[in-house]
């Protein structure tokens, strides 16, 4: 049996979140820490539980994690809103067999739009080029064992031609673009939120593609409608195109390595 990618998720994930508090000085509430990993759990617990399936506490991890790193309230019950829509939207927006969102990213988006108490905190990593480094040497790890560094290496490639684009296009030093992409935050996205393997298309050709899209879909927001937080609002925005993705290059779906078989149902009377 293969070694379960989200193992290397968790750690890493846990790693950045731990760095982040003691290093870098986090503006994150223990109480909501704890908010978010248990509603995340418990909502997990509830959703395998309801459709027969053994409990699976891995992904659920990966989502609370992302949603610690990414994610800023005041409020305690903000931040359990944002971990039940994450795990909920697994259970309830599904397309043949898939769920349709990232959960953290669906998470995010739920607490910002639905209360005036939570925002995204891209900026929090700074632009150290050590810094970027170590958040893409730690995300390259998780990719690979994963299989979809394709979609990852596909999307700053595509982002970064943007990026480089814009700044020649209204004369801007090449120092600005490379600053750009000196980001902790484009880094965790490009590694931990697009290439999440449930959520992205089933083949190579279709990622590549959709990473493309969602890199367009930021620079928009960014550079057209001149809104902070381009990244999640594409992926959100584009999540939708995976299903047709699917149907117009079909491919075999991703399974976990060690993932848990449905747990034994009873005969009924």
């Amino acid at each position: 049996m293969r070694w379960d990618p989200r193992y290397n998720q968790i750690f890493t994930l846990g790693a950045l979140l731990v760095y982040g508090l003691v290093a870098l000085d986090f503006e994150v509430q223990w109480p909501n820490v704890v908010a978010v990993l248990l509603s995340t759990q418990l909502t997990q617990w509830l959703g395998d539980r309801r459709i027969g399936r053994r409990y699976d506490p891995r992904s659920a991890a990966i989502s609370s994690l992302s949603l610690c790193l990414l994610l800023r309230t005041n409020s305690v019950w903000v931040a359990a809103f944002a971990g039940m829509v994450a795990i909920g939207a697994k259970f309830v927006v599904r397309v043949r067999g898939k769920h349709l969102f990232n959960p953290a990213m669906v998470g995010i988006v739920a607490a910002v739009l639905l209360t005036d108490a939570a925002w995204i905190s891209p900026g929090q990593w700074g632009n150290a080029a050590l810094a970027a480094l170590f958040f893409a040497s730690a995300g390259t790890t998780v990719v690979q064992r994963a299989e979809r560094s394709d979609v990852t290496y596909a999307f700053l490639g595509f982002y970064a031609l943007l990026l480089f684009y814009r700044s020649w296009a209204v004369f801007e030093p090449v120092t600005i673009p490379v600053h750009r992409l000196q980001s902790g935050a484009l880094l965790l996205f490009a590694f931990f939120m697009i290439s999440d393997p449930k959520t992205t298309p089933d083949t190579r050709a279709g990622r590549i593609l959709y990473a493309g899209i969602v890199a367009l879909g930021a620079y928009f927001v960014h550079f057209v409608l001149f809104r902070s937080n381009g990244l999640v609002w594409s992926l959100f925005c584009c999540s939708p195109l995976v299903p047709l993705i699917d149907r117009l290059i079909p491919g075999d779906k991703y399974q976990w390595s060690g993932a848990h078989r449905p747990a034994p149902q009873l005969a009924s009377a």
